[in-house]
């Protein structure tokens, strides 16, 4: 099954959890943990333990302590698979209600963990192994997003694409090659840790730099084509799967969004930005853990040719918002105006250190995406937020709004943000992936790990920068 195929949870199920015994009377909330039984738990880390009591401490509203408390460590309750291979880590993590591990939702899932690896030796260990599993992918299939644990197949093995065994999915997405070396390159700058970096990583990044030259299309579309017999649009690619006409400017393609969803203009420019941070990453680590500076001046003037197509493509001049950026372009001077939930956004370019939040660009492109002018901006009774074509109309991403909250240096704006995010979680204490702007019982995906750990990182950041916003019921 796709990712996110899973269908809006709805009627009496909902309500069921709604009216169930967690709220034995009103006034009297009796919040009672949602984490699977400690024997039933995939992994646990002191650190992560410590790190929840020390932190319910300090929120006075015991929703949200009792949603924290759920949510922060649901990604190692649930969903890792940890092992030693000899004396190298391996992790395999999968989203939650699927059985595959996307570059993208794997990276993110474990990465509000990161600042306590050296806290605890295990969970250390554990990041590395989600590390070293990222680049054996990579080295399968730079064009894949979505593997399996082993070379099992999968139900789009018939997509006419260059499937193999081993791949889940293979939906071409910059930043499924991004998020790895994001991940990777804060480890090493946490822990100075470098075992990561052996010859398999080392190809992995070569095949990193390779696909993004590949997908600049200067030399011809490249290897890359992907086409899905399906009743929805979105879920194949237009132009005998190498998508509609791109002018070769510098930017990279992208087929597919942060979603998962095809893009309709093929230079998608959050994953662009994002390529451009990654690109120095990659140049830093080779050089100063390799000393390889052949390759780093590579990823250093590739990163400027895309930073510099930026500048000249992906900047338009809006009747209402004055400089902002498109959401894809193709450069010919056509340009697509949205924003949709899934990170890498446009919301949340500051959060993945490729703008500072306080750029003239960047706030003004924010205006814009959090308004009625974003085609995929909803506002209902239930709450307000960004959503996408992936789940459809009138569905709000939890994901976006804790983004908005995570991107945002008002206490008032995050405080609402928080408020809707307790207003809609349904009574079941966790992030789904999408719910009705006007019902929050109506809702997709229960199992969502990466909208729940992002939803800790969320809190943990408000107790050390903003915290007597927790000193109060939201």
């Amino acid at each position: 099954m796709n990712r996110r195929s899973f269908i809006a949870r709805t009627g009496m199920a909902s309500m069921a959890l709604l009216l169930s015994p967690m709220l034995k009377a009103a006034g009297s909330p009796e919040f009672v943990s949602k984490r699977p039984p400690l024997v039933q738990r995939k992994f646990t880390s002191k650190a992560i333990e410590d790190i929840i009591v020390k932190t319910k401490a300090q929120i006075k509203d015991p929703e949200i302590a009792w949603m924290f408390e759920n949510c922060f460590p649901n990604t190692l309750d649930t969903t890792v698979e940890f092992a030693m291979n000899g004396n190298i880590p391996d992790t395999f993590v999968i989203t939650g209600d699927i059985e595959a591990m996307w570059l993208r939702d794997s990276s993110a899932q474990v990465w509000p963990y990161l600042p306590y690896v050296n806290d605890d030796p295990v969970l250390s260990n554990l990041i590395l192994g989600v590390i070293n599993r990222q680049a054996k992918c990579i080295v399968v299939d730079p064009y894949a997003n979505a593997f399996n644990k082993g070379a099992t197949g999968s139900e789009w093995d018939k997509d006419l694409t260059d499937m193999k065994p081993e791949l889940h999915e293979r939906k071409w997405e910059i930043d499924s090659l991004c998020y790895p070396v994001r991940l990777a390159y804060h480890f090493w700058k946490k822990t100075g840790n470098t075992s990561f970096f052996t010859p398999e990583y080392e190809k992995a990044l070569q095949l990193t730099l390779a696909t993004f030259k590949e997908q600049q299309r200067k030399n011809g579309k490249g290897p890359y084509h992907f086409m899905r017999v399906t009743e929805k649009a979105t879920d194949t690619v237009t132009g005998k799967g190498y998508g509609n006409p791109v002018k070769p400017v510098g930017l990279i393609c992208s087929s597919f969004r942060p979603s998962d969803d095809a893009t309709i203009y093929s230079f998608l420019i959050p994953s662009n930005y994002f390529a451009v941070r990654t690109l120095r990453q990659m140049a830093e680590m080779s050089s100063k853990i390799r000393g390889n500076a052949g390759f780093a001046s590579d990823c250093n003037i590739r990163a400027s040719e895309v930073e510099e197509a930026l500048k000249n493509y992906a900047t338009v001049n809006h009747l209402k918002y004055g400089a902002m950026l498109a959401f894809e372009v193709d450069g010919f001077g056509n340009q697509l105006f949205m924003d949709d939930a899934n990170v890498p956004s446009l919301l949340a370019l500051p959060y993945l250190g490729c703008l500072p939040a306080s750029d003239t660009l960047y706030k003004n492109t924010r205006k814009f995406v959090l308004s009625g002018d974003n085609p995929w901006y909803f506002k209902g009774k239930a709450g307000e937020g960004i959503g996408g074509p992936h789940v459809g109309e009138d569905m709000i991403w939890p994901m976006s709004i804790t983004m908005q909250a995570l991107t945002s240096s008002s206490e008032e704006e995050i405080t609402k943000c928080l408020r809707i995010l307790k207003n809609t979680h349904a009574g079941t204490g966790f992030m789904h992936e999408t719910f009705h702007k006007d019902n929050p019982a109506t809702y997709s995906r229960s199992w969502f790990a990466w909208a729940n750990t992002l939803f800790g990182e969320l809190i943990l950041k408000i107790t050390k920068e903003y915290p007597s916003i927790l000193n109060k019921t939201i």
